[in-house]
């Protein structure tokens, strides 16, 4: 299975570096994905990275989940507003824990198979480095021109913002950046993904790896997943619809997938399945040859409820 291939035909690519797909027909590689550890389930709008770390095994490759321990204690700035709480390190290994759960309904962590999924969390990494060893080592491979240049940066130094930007906040791309550098060292990781408002902290660590190890790295975000009508995908009423059935009943799950438009079902059923593109088609005609039986719906609801 051509992964890059895969996700264009259910629009899960918002942008790729050239090079991406010949890296990934080579042979096995490995990618990852960086996850927030602040709360101790993922939420729906946590799927769409899950579903190309599992279409990434799918095609022979390893996925890596990155749980986010140390950038979870200080907050992206990225398209957000405002800096968020940060975490004491008890809350975060049971919010990793907890998550690792979850994914595992979706990655296959135990098997024998050569390219079995890897949990890692970058706490365990950054906890012993000294702000005065990080800056001497990462620092100086990137002016702040560079920095200052992302759309993260730019949008909260612009009058968008009342808030401003932390100098904590400001230096989380370089963090994030030195993952891919630690990953691509220890574990031979060559590709990152995310939501397409990660592109820069991606891009970030593709030139630091390209700096300090003269070596190649790729990156290929997705679409940020809106509804038809421009609502923001994954909240109701209640706030956001979580995949732990303590925060989020089975029945009022289920319920969120049957009540999306019938554009929507279509999108969705593409991005939030791993039905074949025959059996998609097929439910599509079966909508638009009798919509009010909802097939579409059905049969999202019904594959992502048994699936999480």
């Amino acid at each position: 299975m051509n992964f890059v291939e895969e996700l264009r035909w259910r629009g899960m690519v918002h942008d790729v570096m050239p090079g991406t797909e010949e890296l990934l027909l080579k042979g096995q590689t490995s990618g990852y994905l960086g996850i927030d550890p602040t709360a101790d389930s993922l939420h729906i709008g946590h799927l769409v990275g899950v579903m190309m770390l599992k279409h990434l095994q799918r095609s022979g490759h390893t996925p890596v989940a990155l749980i986010g321990g140390a950038t979870g204690m200080i907050g992206d700035p990225s398209m957000k507003s405002a800096e968020r709480n940060l975490l004491d390190e008890a809350t975060l290994r049971h919010n990793q824990e907890a998550i690792k759960q979850q994914l595992a309904r979706f990655l296959d962590f135990e098997s024998d198979i050569p390219n079995r999924a890897i949990l890692v969390n970058n706490y365990d990494w950054m906890k012993d480095y000294s702000f005065l060893n990080f800056i001497r080592d990462i620092g100086k491979h990137l002016t702040v021109n560079y920095m200052m240049a992302k759309d993260s940066v730019k949008k909260r130094l612009s009058g968008e913002s009342s808030e401003g930007m932390s100098f904590t906040e400001f230096s989380y791309q370089l963090l994030q950046g030195y993952d891919f550098l630690h990953l691509y060292r220890e574990k031979g990781v060559r590709l990152q993904v995310g939501g397409s408002d990660q592109w820069g902290n991606i891009t970030t660590g593709t030139e630091l790896i390209r700096r300090v190890e003269g070596g190649e790295a790729f990156a290929l975000v997705c679409p940020l997943i809106t509804k038809a009508d421009g609502g923001k995908f994954g909240k109701t009423e209640s706030g956001n619809v979580w995949l732990d059935r303590r925060y989020t009943t089975p029945y009022q799950f289920y319920q969120f997938w049957l009540n999306v438009s019938d554009a929507d079902a279509e999108k969705y059923i593409k991005i939030f399945t791993s039905l074949t593109r025959d059996e998609i088609e097929s439910l599509v005609s079966e909508q638009q040859a009798a919509p009010h039986l909802r097939p579409l719906q059905k049969r999202l609801a019904e594959e992502v409820t048994v699936m999480v």
